[in-house]
């Protein structure tokens, strides 16, 4: 159940993280405005904020005396804390990073001339990006995707204070590793720890591969 649970966070906050760091890095690569520098500093701050920080600040955001909670519980009925959707949401801040820095990096390492040939042959932005930039850059976005979903797998501080630890409803395969080490059962923990390697290796081998430095070296 725990495992069904992860990969399902990991499935969707990997899928929520794409979107966003595909459009956020696209932007930033290719626009120049005043902040920007700022701008890509604030995103990449849940790289190096500890969890447990950032999932307080989650918290204080969607919590129910907030007014984005308030608003949502009154308005929608919808409550994120101490929900699997919760726990997304929390994976999906923690893992935002690793696709929006290759996206951004992977953006701006595609030639600009063959973006403007293309513009000067009649095709418009939206076929550019489609039909040029994205198949040039895909190769350095899809390894920070993967990199990302193994890092939503792995995330437990922010995901343990968001959604708690609820079997069978919130506990993520990480959580469920702690909970195993503080009951004493050594022998689940050992197996779920072996799942979620085995899991995270395979992942790392594949972004590996698809690195661009590893790319070009062939």
């Amino acid at each position: 159940m725990a495992l069904a649970l992860s990969l399902k966070v990991a499935g969707l906050a990997a899928a929520a993280t794409t979107i966003l760091g595909v459009a956020v890095g696209f932007l930033l690569a290719r626009a120049s405005f005043p902040g920007r520098n700022v701008l890509d500093t604030l995103l990449t701050l849940p790289m190096v904020l500890p969890p447990t920080v950032l999932g307080y600040y989650l918290l204080v955001l969607l919590g129910r005396r907030s007014a984005l909670g308030t608003w949502l519980l009154e308005e929608f009925g919808i409550n994120l804390i101490f929900t699997w959707q919760g726990a997304v949401i929390a994976a999906s801040v923690v893992a935002f990073p690793l696709v929006f820095k290759p996206a951004r990096a992977a953006f701006e390492s595609v030639d600009g001339q063959l973006e403007q040939a293309a513009r000067v042959l009649g095709t418009s932005n939206t076929a550019v990006f489609f039909r040029v930039t994205l198949p040039l850059a895909w190769r350095g976005i899809l390894a920070g995707v993967l990199l990302s979903f193994a890092r939503a797998l792995g995330e437990f501080g922010a995901t343990l204070m968001v959604a708690g630890s609820i079997p069978g409803k919130t506990q993520t395969l990480s959580i469920a590793v702690y909970e195993a080490v503080q009951a004493g059962q050594d022998d689940v923990a050992n197996t779920l720890v072996y799942i979620i390697s085995a899991v995270c290796v395979a992942v790392l081998l594949t972004a590996g591969h698809l690195a661009p430095g590893r790319i070009a070296r062939r």
